[in-house]
């Protein structure tokens, strides 16, 4: 089931918790976190463009009309900019808050507690602080916790913190209903690619799939101007739902040449596209770069819900969205051999997909 190339032993070198860092007072980032002048943020906010929310009462109810102006702004909004947010989704707001909450809890236990769950590049699976096994690297201005949901053979109670003490059943209660929300934006996806309803959900592997979470914290940064929290990337695996920090923005999406600053609804998914999807869907829907802004007042925490093909299927475009006008732009390969690419080298902006693209 689960290809973790044993070559990804250990971490190059002793890792260093960002959180820590923020707190002790520093004045100044280790240069390990300065980025490269082409790659430090820009904190434009002139620019007030925002991606496009969707009401996904409006995909239910009994009026056509309504139904087919929402799957049209669905449709854009994947061609055009590869997220939108979602409000009316089904999922509590009571749960979303009680899931941020614990979260931020977790990351405000004693250091000795959290190394209990400290993780290695074999899985990635608990509490970490890079991505990538370069040495050397230049690395992001942030702590995460990742763990697996689905399959239910690689969901490892053991994994998840046991602090707080409602942590585990939060998080159980939480995958379930955001599983269930993939479920039916899927289904939304292939309407509007003129496909089965269920078909993006069989070629993921219908019930088995994979689904896995990552929990961001950023913290405090005294010189936010010269790191990221999260450099840019496209996500590989099949679609995104964010639970985003509603008092600190920090999210942006690269729109044409310009860097967007997302601005959340209250009580919004932000959904975005993943390379699986792109490749499925032959590149009318686009997997999109996005990066992570840090702040020197405020911290930010956020949940990042991935929902990914089974392992083990090789994705490629849909036969029926190939055509002699517009042949296959992907050549097949599972999503285990493309994110083991991404774990070995790290974020690399859109790179990964299209260097899958067929030799033309």
């Amino acid at each position: 089931m689960k290809n973790c190339n044993n070559s990804l032993q250990e971490w190059p070198e002793p890792i260093v918790r960002v959180q820590s860092l923020s707190e002790s007072g520093l004045p100044s980032i280790p240069d390990r976190y300065v980025k490269p002048d082409t790659e430090r943020p820009s904190f434009d906010s002139s620019n007030d463009a925002n991606i496009p929310v969707v009401d996904m009462s409006g995909l239910y109810g009994h009026d056509d009309v309504v139904r087919t102006a929402t799957l049209r702004i669905v449709l854009e909004a994947c061609r055009e900019w590869g997220f939108f947010q979602v409000v009316n989704h089904g999922v509590s707001p009571e749960l979303m808050d009680a899931a941020l909450g614990v979260w931020r809890d977790f990351f405000y236990l004693p250091i000795e507690t959290k190394q209990l769950y400290a993780n290695s590049p074999r899985t990635y699976e608990g509490y970490g602080s890079r991505l990538g096994v370069q040495k050397g690297a230049i690395l992001d201005w942030s702590d995460y916790y990742f763990l697996h949901y689905l399959p239910s053979c690689l969901k490892d109670y053991k994994k998840w913190p046991h602090l707080p003490p409602n942590c585990r059943e939060v998080i159980d209660e939480y995958g379930r209903e955001v599983v269930k929300l993939c479920g039916r934006l899927l289904r939304v996806l292939s309407v509007n690619l003129g496909l089965k309803e269920h078909f993006l959900q069989n070629a993921f592997g219908g019930e088995d799939i994979g689904a896995c979470l990552r929990v961001n914290y950023y913290p405090k940064c005294p010189q936010p101007e010269l790191t990221l929290g999260l450099s840019s990337h496209s996500d590989p695996g099949g679609m995104t739902l964010l639970l985003p920090d509603n008092q600190v923005t920090g999210l942006q999406v690269r729109k044409d040449t310009s860097w967007i600053t997302v601005k959340p609804a209250p009580h919004a998914f932000i959904v975005n596209i993943g390379d699986q999807i792109q490749v499925l869907s032959n590149a009318i829907y686009k997997s999109v770069e996005h990066r992570v802004l840090v702040n020197s007042g405020k911290e930010r925490v956020s949940l990042a819900f991935f929902y990914n093909p089974k392992s083990d299927i090789p994705i490629e475009p849909a036969k029926e969205l190939v055509t002699p006008d517009k042949p296959a732009l992907y050549t097949p390969m599972t999503f285990d051999e493309y994110r083991l690419f991404i774990r070995l080298r790290g974020p690399r902006g859109k790179s990964q997909v299209e260097s899958l693209k067929s030799p033309r």
